[in-house]
């Protein structure tokens, strides 16, 4: 099965997303009793767009920025520095006490001793996301795009957030722009407004043309039965993983491609790593296979980016997800949450097995 793209396209891929930074102690060490930390900008979304802005796709960021701000021009720098355009709203800051861009701290782990994250988002500006300050006409219209990439984590920010993708859903398909959502489920951010955000998740994803998801985000996120237990065997654990794909195709009929990842971890450096996909009629399961894991925060969102990226440039569905696991294998190998691939044969390296030095 292929998914037809527009031919004429100012953006291959648009994300909208909340940017802010990350605070990594040196050396894997414990957030509480480090001094030393480097801040990187980050955001899930643009995590996924990397693959393709760093292989040379044209890709854009919607967004918002705290005017003024010296951490927005840090975050203007990156995306410049990662070939993304961005278009966004300045807000002024509203005094000590007013917005900012969230801040998230975390340790990478290592060995027995598993990764910890906190997420500091408050006065967020990110959650001031209104589609009213984004020409989509423009954008979908005359400008063109051929994959919108959807995120659970904007959709249940704020309402402002959730309105605003819902809004960018019902324009791409307007356009025939390809929608792909990534349900990532947060409890904290469903709390209190289950019944509001599942309506508007179960409309994005009902003219979604790429659903992503683990058991979890399907069965809280759009009411989906689970996968059954299926204890440390890894046959079952797949046959269970097919069932509730099949569920989620059954209840979402436009969507046309499904996909999850397979994880088991081992320490934390050492994990097993896999993904399904259902492509039309078509199963491709890769078995978890050890991976080796400096940071694992990325993995999963350079997954979707190498599985959008395979989707973008035409090739074969067999490969989307190859790709799409060997860039999240990828992300796991660097400090930053996001993959920097050199050029495809560096992906493709990763998934043949193939270490061995290049001169």
């Amino acid at each position: 099965m292929t998914i037809e793209l527009r031919k004429e396209f100012a953006y291959s891929l648009v994300v909208p997303t909340s940017m802010g930074v990350r605070l990594t102690p040196a050396n894997g060490q414990p957030v509480h009793c480090s001094e030393a930390f480097t801040m990187y900008v980050t955001s899930a979304e643009t995590n996924v767009a990397s693959i393709s802005s760093y292989l040379g796709l044209p890709v854009k960021v919607l967004t918002t920025f705290v005017k003024d701000s010296p951490i927005a021009q840090m975050i203007k720098n990156n995306l410049a520095s990662r070939h993304m355009a961005y278009e966004g709203k300045e807000v002024p800051q509203g005094g000590p006490w007013g917005y900012r861009h969230q801040f998230n701290i975390a340790d990478c782990g290592y060995g027995s001793r598993g990764p910890r994250v906190q997420n500091d988002r408050a006065g967020e500006v990110g959650r001031t996301l209104n589609v009213k300050d984004f020409d989509l006409d423009r954008l979908f219209g005359r400008e063109g795009v051929q994959i919108l990439h959807l995120s659970g984590l904007i959709g249940a920010l704020s309402p402002e957030t959730s309105t605003f993708c819902l809004e960018l859903a019902r324009a791409a398909k307007q356009y025939g722009t390809r929608i792909s959502f990534d349900l990532n489920y947060r409890a904290s951010f469903w709390k209190g407004r289950e019944q509001e955000l599942r309506a508007i998740f179960t409309e994005i994803a009902g003219i979604s043309d790429i659903l992503v998801g683990n058991e979890e985000d399907f069965q809280l996120c759009l009411g989906i039965e689970g996968p059954e237990a299926g204890g440390k065997d890894l046959a079952a654990k797949i046959e269970g993983f097919k069932e509730m794909i099949g569920r989620v195709k059954r209840a979402f009929p436009n969507a046309s491609v499904f996909a999850t990842t397979l994880r088991q971890v081992m320490n934390a450096n050492n994990h097993m790593w896999g993904a399904i996909m259902l492509e039309g009629e078509n199963w491709h399961v890769i078995e978890p296979r050890p991976i080796t894991v400096l940071d694992r925060i990325g993995g999963g969102d350079a997954f979707v980016g190498g599985l959008l990226y395979g989707v973008l440039k035409g090739w074969e569905p067999e490969q989307w997800v190859q790709f799409g696991w060997a860039s999240g294998a990828m992300a796991t190998t660097f400090l930053t949450d996001y993959a920097q691939p050199a050029d495809e044969e560096q992906v493709w390296s990763i998934w043949q097995g193939n270490a061995r030095v290049k001169r």
